[in-house]
């Protein structure tokens, strides 16, 4: 079992939802955050003053799949959060020990 966890940015969230729901994924959890990379935040003019914003909005994204989905998952991810331009954001995948379904106490694959 494997958690994905994807950063990408706002308006990409529908795109990314539909694709990841044609893949086969039933869950996913997601998180407003700010944050920076490369893009390194960028300068607004207000009311006549320019100031620095620092951590741009994001949305993070976590999934957790089977080891056969991942691949299907991330080439989702991938091709739906792609805007060809910088800050388009980053996948994490990281390996889950352990997955309880706390309703039912079903373990592993079959509380995904």
């Amino acid at each position: 079992m494997k958690l994905v966890t994807a950063i990408i940015k706002p308006f990409k969230l529908d795109d990314v939802r539909e694709a990841l729901a044609e893949v086969g994924v039933q869950g996913i959890t997601v998180t407003e955050v700010k944050g920076f990379g490369r893009q390194k935040g960028h300068t607004e003019l207000y009311r006549g003053a320019e100031y620095v914003v620092d951590f741009l909005p994001k949305i993070k994204l976590e999934v957790a799949v089977t080891d056969d989905l991942v691949e299907r998952v991330t080439e989702a991810i991938l091709n739906s959060a792609r805007t060809g331009k910088i800050g388009d954001g980053k996948i994490f995948v990281s390996a889950l020990q352990q997955v309880i379904r706390i309703r039912t106490g079903e373990l592993d694959g079959d509380a995904l």
